[in-house]
């Protein structure tokens, strides 16, 4: 995969993405147990130390929830990558923190931490625009196959699917019913990363390209696509 990014770093439909963003009112906000269990079975899937959801503000990228880079609220957008890797209209993989192939950030903080390995999908909101990033990230080179890519852009839709979900329901001052739906999301999670769990202790590790082990995680994808529809469905439409 190759990436090809724009000359700037802010997109031309900026104004509207950030009135987007803001709109969801969950920029900069407390952790919450939902999020914590997206970016725990990614890291899983992709076998990566660690993953994360950002969200990308005017000059600062927030991690609405991170693994194995706990601590860390976010980073100034100029040295994020998930401010450039919202850009193109496509998942964004990189191999290369050099000056030359971060052209567009300073990827001083990446070097810092030996990561050599960044792949992310964007969370893209019902008006079209790109808020932020799920993203797994490693210290080692490598790439990501048509089966991973698929699963990682699954992923991010879940996310931004789960976003939607929490809008509505604190639009409508139903956080009761918020609570539970991020209940019934996380026992199917707790589920998912189980069976993962046991898939890499089986296989030495979570191969994607695997046939099996694909059709497994792809299924499991489409019963949270379901509990989220069905939420979705049922909650009241915000004003």
């Amino acid at each position: 995969m190759t990436n090809i990014f724009p000359d700037r770093l802010v997109p031309e439909n900026e104004t509207a993405r950030l009135r987007t963003l803001h709109l969801y009112q969950i920029v900069n906000t407390t952790p919450e147990k939902i999020f914590d269990d997206y970016v725990a079975w990614a890291a899983q899937l992709f076998n990566t130390p660690i993953s994360l959801i950002s969200f990308v503000d005017d000059d600062y990228v927030h991690f609405k929830a991170v693994t194995g880079a706990e601590g860390v609220p976010g980073l100034p957008r100029t040295e994020s990558m998930c401010s450039a890797a919202i850009l193109p209209d496509m998942p964004v993989v990189t191999t290369d923190y050099s000056a030359e192939g971060c052209r567009l950030i300073s990827p001083d903080v990446a070097q810092t931490l030996g990561l050599n390995f960044y792949a992310g999908s964007a969370l893209r909101m019902p008006d079209g625009a790109r808020i932020g990033m799920m993203a797994v990230i490693g210290r080692e080179h490598r790439t990501l196959s048509g089966a991973e890519e698929e699963v990682l852009t699954r992923l991010a839709h879940l996310v931004s699917q789960t976003v939607e979900l929490r809008f509505q329901y604190l639009q409508a001052q139903q956080d009761d019913l918020w609570q539970e739906a991020q209940q019934e999301l996380a026992e199917t999670l707790d589920d998912n990363a189980t069976l993962t769990r046991y898939l890499s202790t089986r296989n030495h590790g979570i191969n994607l390209d695997d046939t099996e082990v694909q059709d497994l995680v792809l299924r499991r994808l489409t019963g949270v696509e379901k509990v989220l529809d069905r939420r979705l469905r049922e909650a009241p439409t915000a004003a």
